[in-house]
């Protein structure tokens, strides 16, 4: 639901913010006091087209806030309309567009009257208003045509063009037996190889280093003599126990470290012809890298990947025969789905039309006829067609000229189906009716605001005495400005705003005692209604 709206300089509104209640609002006041200046504000919310001339006279910039709450998250949505210039958007507070506002708003907002804000009036939402209505089983539909997907997807990627597909034979399987020959089974064997390289090129050196180190550190008169000798001028002399013994440890580790080096010089061998070799698996290595990843590990990947591609381009004949006796299928399985499903909406559609128009002779509509036309091959093509008058040819509702009619029909259209955004704007709703059918339409709007926050736009006190919130805009005037406000009334000051729009004298005790049997009328019939 819209829990807040906030408004600055749109129209005639200076700066505004409202707390909005929960039910069926009625939105009441003089004519030219602003009132459809509040459904302005609502509709640039959800994408609405921003009119440079909505801002006001005086001012930069129109702004407008509004606080939704919908299945337990918060929307906070913001339009900002310069007097010259393109308008901004921000959903939470980031920046966005109008069409984004838009997406988003089409889950919270319907208005139906003079602006063009009004879901039920697509195609995709007719239709879903169909199937919701006619409970009709989509699974086995969208199963099939997944399905045929999967296999078109499968058949493109086999390729149809047979001289591309023998040309992508030869390139596959001289890739396949390139990586093949190649042997390779070890991701990490360039690292390998590098250690490996760097060894045999050295070798020389290496050797050379092993031999001097020897020298230093175990020949004769070497550092191990030399500690040896430490050693034995200081063992047996109490002051030095603690030193003697490690001198004891120290030269055990240089014998350990004379083996090892010696162990590690007499290993290394000076092997030009295997440095060759290392040096060209490496070489062999960089050119894969280069051609079919960035690593030895991936080009093994690409290796594997090739030959499955490999086999399916040998095996494509059978695969395809197969393919195209699965498509087959496909098609059959889809082609019943769809007429399953056309048979399911053309059964539901002459229902949901008289369901629909079973509602209209108490909207002030007696003669008004409604039709559901089901069209393609699978009855997606939905469009609900409206004749307001007798003798009217039936037209799709975008097409239906008055605007008080089209809200109307949209009221009846959501009193017969369950699922809608949580908001709805009703505006222009009452025009051309009175009496007792405005007392209907007031009824219909109150059973809708059992389950939506419906905020309408009226004149006449009908409607507005089923409201359970009434908020009245009030202009004022002065020699140099005109500013309106839009308050919530309390119950006394509902009776008042009543009593104004049934005589024009909000003062007049006939005019107020009508407001109270207005009142309870509703009132009476909203318990009935329970």
């Amino acid at each position: 639901m819209l829990v807040e709206l906030a408004v600055a300089n749109l129209g005639v509104i200076d700066r505004l913010t409202l707390a909005i209640p929960p039910g069926m609002i009625a939105l009441t006041g003089e004519t030219g006091a602003g009132k459809t200046l509040l459904v302005d504000a609502i509709s640039l919310l959800v994408g609405g087209r921003a009119d440079p001339g909505l801002v006001r006279a005086g001012a930069t910039e129109a702004t407008v806030d509004g606080r939704f709450e919908l299945e337990g998250e918060e929307y906070v949505l913001t339009r900002v309309v310069p007097a010259e210039g393109r308008s901004r958007a921000y959903i939470n507070g980031r920046p966005s567009t109008a069409s984004a506002l838009s997406d988003i708003g089409a889950r919270l907002v319907d208005l139906h009257g003079q602006h063009t804000h009004q879901s039920l009036l697509g195609v995709e939402a007719q239709r879903a208003a169909l199937d919701v209505y006619g409970k009709v089983d989509l699974g086995e539909l969208r199963h099939a045509a997944s399905v045929l997907a999967e296999v078109d997807t499968a058949l493109d990627d086999m390729g149809g063009d047979e001289r591309a597909r023998a040309r992508e034979l030869d390139l596959v399987r001289y890739q396949v037996n390139e990586l093949t020959e190649a042997e390779l089974d070890d991701p990490a064997e360039e690292d390998q190889l590098a250690a490996r390289e760097e060894l045999l090129a050295n070798a020389v050196a290496h050797q050379e280093s092993s031999i001097a180190a020897l020298e230093v550190l175990v020949q004769d008169d070497g550092a191990r003599d030399r500690l040896a000798a430490t050693l034995t001028m200081l063992d047996g002399r109490p002051p030095f126990a603690e030193v003697a013994v490690r001198l004891r440890s120290v030269v055990a580790e240089v014998d350990d470290l004379g083996d090892a080096i010696r162990s590690i010089g007499d290993g290394i061998e000076d092997d030009p012809e295997e440095l060759d070799h290392v040096q060209a698996r490496r070489r062999l290595l960089r050119e894969l890298c280069r051609k079919y990843g960035d690593d030895v590990a991936a080009v093994m990947a690409e290796r594997d990947a090739l030959r499955l591609r490999l086999k399916e381009l040998e095996d494509h004949d059978v695969l395809a025969a197969e393919l195209d006796g699965r498509r087959v299928e496909a098609l059959e399985a889809l082609a019943a789905a769809r007429e399953r499903v056309r048979a399911e909406r053309s059964r539901a559609a002459p229902a949901l039309a008289a369901a629909i128009e079973a509602h209209l002779p108490e909207l002030a509509m007696p003669k008004a006829r409604v039709g559901i036309e089901v069209g393609g091959d699978d009855g997606g093509e939905v469009s609900f067609m409206l004749a307001a008058n007798p003798g009217s040819p039936l037209q799709p509702l975008a097409k239906v000229a008055s605007g008080g009619e089209l809200a109307r029909a949209m009221l009846a259209l959501r009193s017969v189906l369950s699922e809608a955004p949580p908001v709805l704007v009703f505006d222009e709703i009452d025009a051309g009716i009175g009496g007792q059918a405005g007392f209907a339409v007031g009824r219909s709007l109150s059973d809708l605001g059992d389950r939506h926050q419906v905020l309408v736009v009226t004149h006449l006190p009908q409607v507005a005495a089923f409201a359970d919130a009434h908020l009245a805009v009030e202009k004022r005037q002065s020699d140099e400005d005109t500013v309106s406000e839009i308050r919530l009334l309390d119950d006394d000051e509902q009776l008042t705003e009543l009593a104004r729009m049934l005589s024009g004298q909000p003062d007049s005790a006939t005019a107020r005692q009508h407001a109270k049997e207005l009142v309870a009328e509703a009132a009476s019939a909203r318990q009935a209604r329970s």
